[in-house]
C-alpha cells in the first residue's frame, strides 16, 4: 500500500491544477524574493503543469533507483524507510505546489511562511528516519568515506538524524516570523548542515581507518 501512496497526493496535485487553471491570470508568479514579494512571472501553464510532470517522473526515477544500485540487497534491510521517504519527498512537492498555486490565485497566500514549515516538517521527519538508512548509492548522506565504510555511514547517518532534526524544527520556527533575516539564517544554517557533515563523515573515516 505504501508503495501507492504517492497516487493520491498526485492526483491531488492534478485536480488542482485543472481547478485553478481557468482562474489564474496569463501571467502568475513563479518565484519570489526573500521578502515574499513576486520577483519572476510566467504563463500559467507553467504553475499549473511543472510541478505534477515533475511528480510523475520523480516518483517513477525513485522507484527504478533500487534496481541498477549495486548495493541494492541493502533496500531490503530499509524498504520500510525508502518507501516513507519516497512519499515525503512527493507529499512535500506536492504541498509546495498548493502553496504556490495559492499564491498565484490570490496574491495573499504568504508563500514564505509556508515554504520554511514544509521544508522544516520534511526535514524533521527524515532526520528521524535517517539513521536507518543503509550504505547505498541514491539515498543518505553519500561521500566518499561513507561510502567508502559502513561503520563511517552509521556514524554519519545517525549524526545526521539528530542534526536535520533541529534544522527542521528551527525552520519551522522561521515560519512563524517575517523576518527576512529568519530565512536568511536557516538558509545559512542548511548549508553548513551538510558541509559540516561532510567534514564530520572525513573525521569519522579517519577514526575508523586508524583503528
Amino acid at each position: 500500500m505504501r508503495k501507492w501512496y504517492p497516487i493520491l497526493p498526485i492526483a491531488i496535485a492534478v485536480a488542482a491544477s485543472l481547478y485553478v487553471y481557468p482562474r489564474l491570470p496569463d501571467r502568475v508568479p513563479t518565484h519570489y524574493n526573500i521578502r515574499g514579494v513576486p520577483n519572476g512571472f510566467g504563463p500559467k501553464w507553467i504553475a499549473t503543469v511543472i510541478f505534477p510532470a515533475m511528480l510523475l517522473v520523480l516518483w517513477g526515477v525513485l522507484r527504478g533507483l533500487p534496481k541498477i544500485d549495486p548495493r541494492q540487497a541493502n533496500y531490503a534491510r530499509m524498504q520500510s524507510t525508502y518507501d516513507l521517504v519516497v512519499n515525503l519527498i512527493v507529499t512535500m512537492i506536492t504541498a509546495l505546489h498548493l502553496i504556490f498555486l495559492g499564491g498565484a490565485m490570490s496574491g495573499g497566500v504568504p508563500v514564505v511562511r509556508f515554504i520554511p514549515a514544509v521544508i522544516g516538517v520534511s526535514f524533521i521527519v527524515m532526520g528521524n528516519v535517517l539513521p536507518r538508512a543503509r550504505p547505498n548509492w541514491w539515498f543518505g548522506i553519500r561521500t566518499p568515506w561513507t561510502l567508502s565504510n559502513d561503520r563511517v555511514w552509521e556514524r554519519t547517518h545517525r549524526v545526521g538524524g539528530y542534526i536535520m532534526t533541529a534544522t527542521g524544527v528551527l525552520a519551522v520556527v522561521t515560519a512563524f516570523f517575517s523576518n527576512p533575516l529568519a530565512l536568511l539564517s536557516f538558509a545559512v544554517l542548511a548549508v553548513a548542515m551538510s558541509i559540516g557533515l561532510m567534514a564530520y563523515s572525513y573525521f569519522a573515516w579517519k577514526q575508523e581507518t586508524a583503528k
